[in-house]
């Protein structure tokens, strides 16, 4: 039987507490696999402390232990108190484990079935985060980002499709893409892995999931799973199609879930879109299904293929026109183009006086002012919201050389400007 998940009363997704071996929707065989590969692997162990490795409920390790006792898989080494004890696998119980770790070597946390997580994945949609002009102000606050763009963030955040932020390199694309998931309020819960067809995939990546507290949530919910911030799934030129697919490892016999499946309910980031070492048409027909039917398949190496729901933020960063990457048909399917434009003059005084703050020089103006006539009004090249940082980094690094107190000078200005551009056009 399929544990199955349901959401609270406030409609926020908990994971509801297992209380017995039918609970977990696991067979009693699969978790008698686990519960005494973990034994044999710490070789006697208590009762709670596999509970505690697994992520189950001391009662239902406890049932699951006694019937490996009755199979002599395992014995009693001594009393542990609290109505527990310590085990040790017997010499059956370590063929036996032997022979599981044949089938996978998988350890840990307890998987959930994997309908538990399709099912978790409708309560949590990312369309349920709707944000507000206030939502990206506080999100945004630490980087400039005028308002047209800011009206035209929102409406994408809240359709829960997906966006290209196209523009000229070093005008905060990725920035802005990173702080989209400051926006969301709330947290969603993942499984640490998934149990399908006997086999196991994992799920929680400590890379790309933020785990939180559980907070006020009550504390009897399944530990299988971990509370996290809405992911946010980052990556660039090194992505290639088989990174979109299950990665099957025939060494350990598990899988690792896809970049897609780690950012549901979140967002998943394209950084540096058509600089791909494959050619960028391949990645976009692999996007056509998901995006415009909001679901995904994925295909175990026996050949069963799952369905799963497509319920992310996809976000497309790129330095070049949409319009020389895709067909109209896909941009189509891609309803918000937004253009990152350059900063403005007084923009651009607005992120260098911010730098400036940070890192503890003191701003000059009339220094700004010099920079801005010599660098720019001359029409050498156009401003980037990157530059302030990167010249003032320059500037401390100089005066660090010089053993002297950072400060904004012509002089200082003129010696970072020109190793900083010397090889850059406009």
């Amino acid at each position: 039987m399929v544990q199955q998940v349901k959401p609270s009363q406030s409609q926020d997704f908990v994971p509801p507490y297992p209380a017995t071996i039918q609970d977990t929707g696991l067979k009693e065989g699969f978790l008698e696999e686990l519960v005494l590969k973990d034994v044999y692997l710490v070789n006697y162990a208590l009762g709670r402390e596999v509970a505690a490795r697994t992520m189950l409920p001391f009662k239902i390790v406890e049932e699951v232990l006694e019937s490996l006792k009755r199979q002599l898989l395992v014995e009693v080494r001594s009393a542990g108190g609290l109505a527990d004890y310590e085990y040790v696998p017997t010499e059956k119980g370590r063929d036996r484990a032997r022979l599981h770790f044949d089938n996978n070597n998988y350890v840990g946390a307890c998987p959930v079935p994997w309908q538990s997580y399709i099912d978790s994945l409708k309560f949590q949609t990312i369309r349920r985060e709707k944000v507000t002009p206030r939502d990206l102000e506080v999100a945004f606050s630490d980087i400039m980002i005028n308002r047209k763009t800011l009206n035209s963030v929102g409406p994408a955040i809240n359709s829960g499709r997906g966006m290209f932020l196209f523009g000229e390199a070093g005008n905060g694309k990725t920035s802005i893409a990173e702080r989209i998931v400051r926006s969301f309020k709330g947290h969603i819960f993942v499984p640490y892995a998934v149990e399908v067809d006997g086999q196991i995939i994992r799920v929680y990546d400590s890379h790309n999931h933020q785990s939180v507290s559980a907070g006020n949530y009550p504390k009897d919910y399944d530990h299988r799973w971990v509370r996290i911030q809405r992911p946010c799934v980052i990556v660039g030129g090194e992505l290639t199609v088989d990174m979109l697919e299950l990665q099957y490892d025939y060494g350990t016999r598990l899988y690792e879930a896809p970049l897609q499946l780690k950012a549901n309910c979140g967002l998943l980031l394209i950084d540096d879109f058509g600089r791909q070492r494959i050619d960028h048409k391949s990645l976009l027909n692999r996007w056509i299904v998901p995006l415009e039917k909001r679901v995904d398949y994925l295909t175990l190496h026996t050949g069963k293929k799952l369905e799963v729901p497509f319920e992310q933020l996809i976000v497309f960063s790129t330095n070049l026109n949409p319009t020389d990457l895709v067909d109209e048909a896909f941009l189509r399917r891609i309803p918000y183009k937004i253009n990152i434009t350059n900063p403005t003059e007084d923009e651009y005084k607005w992120i260098f006086l911010q730098y400036c703050q940070r890192t503890g020089v003191p701003y000059n103006e009339e220094a700004v002012n010099y920079l801005i006539e010599t660098q720019y009004r001359s029409g050498r090249r156009n401003m980037r919201c990157c530059h302030p940082r990167d010249i003032v980094d320059q500037v401390v690094n100089l005066c660090a050389f010089l053993q002297a107190e950072p400060r904004l000078s012509r002089e200082y200005l003129d010696h970072a400007c020109s190793v900083y551009f010397a090889a850059m056009g406009k």
